[in-house]
């Protein structure tokens, strides 16, 4: 706590003025599930603690200082990546997607935090920015029938009720062993259902093609909570 306080990142389970700019979260372990890359570290965490700022300083001062403070007292394992601005959205696209997206509430309404990091496939990075963009919209046949939902469509259900941020690696792809993404969702105990109903729909890839280029890692489940000490409560 006091690492956080020095670093002026405040903590996102009941903030007093809304959704803070740096921030730190506190995650404690419900469960976990396996992916297409097995990763212990995520897989069989307790706790995640989860750092976010506009600039890379506080999250690297964090992460270094964490981990001189703890490296002999528990198995830590930072996996880093940056926010960008957004490459396929259009000012429609913006309107359907975002313009209604639900904004981060308070740990005790949204609850529940799931982590899954994920890397996508050579012969996706092989493909243009064009070639790409068509995997996030709707496919249609020649007579106008939807072939496929695409991305958007398929996680439409999701805008509304779970909180998402996208983390990306500082490079595309990312260097052997990292990964490309890391996703991060937040939800209400009554929004459970929609999150795994909105995975299913992307890990379909009868609905949304651009899945078989996607290799996820574990898709990790915790409880949001108010302090450092009730990770271990």
């Amino acid at each position: 706590p006091a690492l956080a306080e020095k670093l002026g990142l405040v903590n996102e389970f009941d903030p007093p003025g809304g959704p803070p700019a740096q921030s730190i979260a506190f995650l404690r372990r419900q469960d976990a599930t396996g992916g297409a890359i097995a990763d212990d570290s995520v897989a069989l965490a307790d706790a995640v603690v989860h750092v976010a700022a506009p600039t890379a300083q506080p999250v690297g001062d964090f992460c270094a200082e964490a981990t001189r403070l703890l490296g002999s007292a528990a198995r830590l394992r930072v996996i880093g990546g940056v926010v960008r601005p957004r490459t396929y959205t259009g000012a429609a696209m913006n309107n359907f997607a975002y313009a209604h997206q639900v904004v981060q509430q308070p740990g005790r309404v949204m609850p529940n935090a799931y982590l899954i990091p994920m890397s996508k496939t050579a012969a996706w990075w092989s493909k243009d920015w064009m070639e790409r963009h068509t995997y996030f919209l709707p496919r249609y046949d020649d007579e106008g029938r939807m072939k496929a939902e695409g991305h958007a469509l398929a996680s439409a259900a999701g805008i509304s009720c779970l909180l998402r941020r996208t983390y990306k690696a500082t490079t595309e792809p990312a260097p052997e062993g990292a990964y490309d993404f890391v996703t991060y969702f937040e939800c209400a105990d009554a929004d459970v259902p929609t999150f795994h109903q909105v995975c299913a729909a992307l890990r379909d890839v009868g609905r949304k093609p651009e899945w078989k280029f996607v290799r996820e890692g574990p898709t990790w489940h915790g409880r949001r909570v108010a302090a450092w000490a009730d990770l271990f409560a």
